[in-house]
């Protein structure tokens, strides 16, 4: 459709312009920073920061039901910019102009309900959110599309010129941000640290095929994260891990698809999300804070974070009684939701925050936390993929964090869940492998049900004894 088509309620609001007044905020000391210039902790105190905008009410100022019109309308247009996360440019990047947008294809994956079969396996109705359909295959695009959009408008802005990026990452960061700083070459090199052999073949190829500089390291995600952030403390480097805030602000769109894909209506949704990072339930959380605030939802959905019991700072600390809660790091062990093998996350501060924040404004808990077993990560990953899905073992993740929630009675079997699987299958296809094969390492603790075993059938026609193959004769 052209402009002049649409409705005159919601023409002048269709193609955005360059607004807001962004900055970073100091979760710690609450101090606040210039976006002008890449920051990724506090210079007074140290802490991670946020991105805020100081001119959000204005937003208010359009009724939530015209934003409604105005996000639908929106995805019709034919502009390529606005066809990706920046669809709602108003809530993730207001100070952006359009024309220094990234936009490769990410965002708007689908959203794909169960089959029968499966719900009844798991006890409620639920959707699958497939994140591996973004370019590299996983949900990192989201943030990746926001990061690079803002480096490439400083480049626009004569800030800055011949960027190097940075990253560590268990495979699905390097290959989003190795792929999205390809496409600004050549102002942009890429490196990328890996712990050796902890990443699968898969996406170990990604940066190499997008022509990153590709080091790898002994140890853990962790260790890969603290060199990084000596590079970002030292040099200057455009960091893109979650610790970047603008790498928040573009996964936030999570929220905001699965808002429009329900017609706005967050009354008896439940999200599922795993955490390694801890990035992705920041932005879910932010997310739906955002548009809840400004009436484009009238109801925050409960919101379910997962973690292995291999890796799981985070439900660790949510175990802790509540008046003397410790953050306490841990030493990860092998799981198959490799991604997520992060004992040290670098938005836990900001997960503190928001969860207090999501109670608040929601009136009463909607943010729960559960860790799961490798072999129910497994064996759920199996049987969704049996059911027509292509989760990848962290989308496994989450469905067995789905039906952990509802035996602990955080959900009810009457609500609907939206259960993220943040990569594509195929990038964990090894892990199936092992199940088959069940060559899985002991330290893993996964042991295959004979139930969910599949491995292919060699079979060939008799042979004659000349060797040639019997033909039926007439």
């Amino acid at each position: 459709m052209k402009l002049d088509q649409f409705p005159e309620s919601v023409r002048p609001h269709l193609i955005p312009t360059p607004g807001g007044n962004l900055v970073y905020h100091c979760l710690a000391c609450q101090t606040e920073y210039d976006i002008a210039s890449l920051l990724y902790t506090c210079p007074n105190c140290g802490a991670v920061l946020l991105i805020n905008d100081r001119d959000k009410d204005r937003l208010k100022a359009v009724s939530g039901e015209t934003w409604q019109q105005i996000l639908d309308y929106r995805r019709m247009l034919k502009i390529p910019a606005l066809k990706g996360i920046y669809r709602y440019h108003e809530f993730i990047g207001p100070v952006l102009p359009l024309e220094s947008v990234v936009y490769l294809g990410e965002g708007h994956t689908p959203v794909v309900e169960a089959n029968p079969v499966l719900q009844k396996s798991v006890g409620m109705r639920f959707f699958y959110k497939n994140d591996g359909q973004n370019p590299s295959a996983s949900f990192k695009d989201r943030g990746m599309a926001s990061a690079l959009s803002y480096i490439r408008f400083l480049i626009q802005r004569g800030v800055v010129d011949e960027v190097l990026s940075v990253c560590a990452s268990t495979g699905d960061t390097s290959a989003a941000a190795a792929l999205y700083a390809a496409y600004l070459a050549p102002h942009i090199k890429s490196a990328v640290l890996l712990p050796h052999q902890k990443v699968t073949p898969q996406q170990l190829s990604q940066p190499l095929g997008s022509g990153a500089t590709v080091f790898e390291i002994p140890g853990v995600f962790d260790d890969c994260m603290k060199v990084v952030e000596s590079l970002s403390d030292t040099y200057n480097v455009a960091l893109l891990n979650s610790k970047n805030a603008w790498r928040i602000l573009g996964q936030e769109s999570f929220s905001y698809e699965i808002a429009q894909d329900f017609d706005y209506t967050m009354a008896d949704k439940v999200v599922v999300v795993p955490i390694g990072n801890a990035g992705n339930i920041t932005a879910v959380m932010n997310g739906f804070l955002k548009f809840f605030e400004v009436g484009i939802i009238d109801t925050l959905p409960k919101i379910i974070g997962v973690q292995s019991e291999h890796a799981n700072p985070v439900y660790q600390y949510y175990s802790q009684p509540q008046e003397n809660r410790t953050f306490v790091p841990m030493t990860v062990k092998p799981s198959v939701a490799q991604a997520a093998m992060i004992g040290n996350p670098v938005s836990m501060p900001r997960v503190i925050h928001l969860v207090d924040r999501y109670t608040e404004v929601a009136g009463t808990p909607k943010v729960f936390f559960v860790q799961v077993t490798e072999q129910a990560i497994m064996d759920w990953q199996l049987t969704a993929n049996r059911n027509g899905h292509i989760a990848c073992t962290h989308g496994g993740e989450s469905l067995a964090g789905l039906v952990s929630a509802l035996e602990k009675r955080y959900v009810r079997s009457d609500e609907t869940a939206i259960v993220d699987s943040t990569a594509h299958a195929l990038k964990f296809s090894g892990f199936q492998d092992m199940y088959f094969q069940n060559t899985f390492p002991e330290a893993f603790g996964v042991h295959p049900d004979p139930d969910l075993v599949n491995r292919p059938l060699y079979v060939h026609p008799p042979r004659t004894q000349s060797g040639s193959a019997a033909r039926k004769t007439t």
